[in-house]
C-alpha cells in the first residue's frame, strides 16, 4: 500500500506563516477600531458632562468648582471661599466634579473616568475665574448669581474668558494670537487626556499647555507624528450659551 500523502514540515512552517501574517494583518485595523470606539464613547461622556453642568448652571445660578484629587469628586472651594464668593481651590487644574454633579459610574474615589478607564484618564474641567472680575464682580460664573451682578452688558463687553487655540506654539499663559484663536470666550472645558493619558507630556507640547493650570487650551487633530503628537478629547462651551441657559432658566437678567 502506498502511504497517505501528507504536509512536509516545510509546507507546515510556510502555512504556519501565511497564518501569522494575516492575523497580524488584522490585529491593527482592530486596535485602530477598538481606539476609535473608545474615542467616540469619550466624546459622548463629554458632551452628557457638558449638559449636566448646563443643568447645574439652571439650578444654582453659577457653575462649580472643579474638584480636586483630595476632594473625592466634589466641587472644592478656597479656605475661604464658598458659592457666595465663588472662590475656588483651583480654576484651571482640577477635575469634574461628577460627584457634585451626580454622574454615574464613578471610579473609587469619586471621579468619572473616560473611555480608557485607567486613574489619569479621569474627565478634567476648568472654568473662568481665578480671581478675574467683570464689572467689579470677581469669579461671576462660580458666585451665586454672579453673572447676574456683573450684568449682561459687562458680559457681552468682556476681553476675554477661557481661550481655545488650534496650536499652543506662540500661545502664552494668558491668550494666544488671533491666527490659532478658535475662541477667546470659553466659559468651561471639559477634556480628556486621550489614551496616552499614562505618561507625561513633554514640556511646551500642546498637550502640556491643556494640563498647565492657565486659561489658554488646546483643540486640534489627533496626530502620532513625531514631536506633534496630540490625542486629547475636548469640548468648551461659549459664555453666551451658558447666558441663555440662565434667561430660560429665569435668572438673567
Amino acid at each position: 500500500m502506498r502511504a497517505a500523502p501528507g504536509f512536509t514540515l516545510i509546507e507546515l512552517a510556510v502555512a504556519l506563516l501565511v497564518v501569522t501574517l494575516m492575523v497580524a494583518g488584522m490585529a491593527l485595523p482592530l486596535a485602530a477600531q477598538v481606539q476609535l470606539r473608545r474615542q467616540d464613547e469619550t466624546r459622548r461622556l463629554l458632551e452628557d458632562s457638558r449638559d449636566a453642568l448646563m443643568g447645574f448652571v439652571a439650578a444654582n445660578g453659577r457653575l462649580p468648582c472643579p474638584a480636586t484629587a483630595q476632594s473625592g469628586g466634589l466641587e472644592s472651594f478656597a479656605p475661604s471661599g464658598s458659592p457666595a464668593n465663588g472662590d475656588c481651590e483651583t480654576f484651571y487644574g482640577g477635575f469634574l466634579p461628577a460627584a457634585t454633579l451626580g454622574l454615574a459610574p464613578l471610579d473609587s474615589e469619586g471621579f468619572l473616568r473616560d473611555a480608557w478607564l485607567t486613574p489619569r484618564n479621569r474627565v478634567r474641567y476648568a472654568v473662568f475665574g481665578g480671581g478675574s472680575a467683570i464689572n467689579g464682580v470677581a469669579n461671576p460664573l462660580t458666585r451665586t448669581n454672579g453673572l447676574q451682578a456683573a450684568t449682561l452688558p459687562a458680559l457681552g463687553n468682556a476681553a476675554h474668558f477661557l481661550f481655545i487655540c488650534s496650536s499652543g506654539a506662540q500661545a502664552t499663559a494668558s491668550g494666544c494670537p488671533a491666527a490659532s484663536q478658535l475662541t477667546r470666550r470659553a466659559a468651561f472645558v471639559v477634556f480628556s487626556a486621550g489614551p496616552n493619558a499614562a505618561s507625561d507630556p513633554p514640556p511646551a507640547s500642546d498637550e502640556a499647555r491643556n494640563l498647565d493650570g492657565d486659561i489658554v487650551f488646546v483643540h486640534r487633530e489627533a496626530s502620532t507624528a513625531p514631536g506633534v503628537e496630540f490625542d486629547d478629547v475636548l469640548l468648551w462651551t461659549p459664555i453666551h450659551l451658558v447666558v441663555n441657559r440662565l434667561l430660560a432658566a429665569g435668572r438673567l437678567p
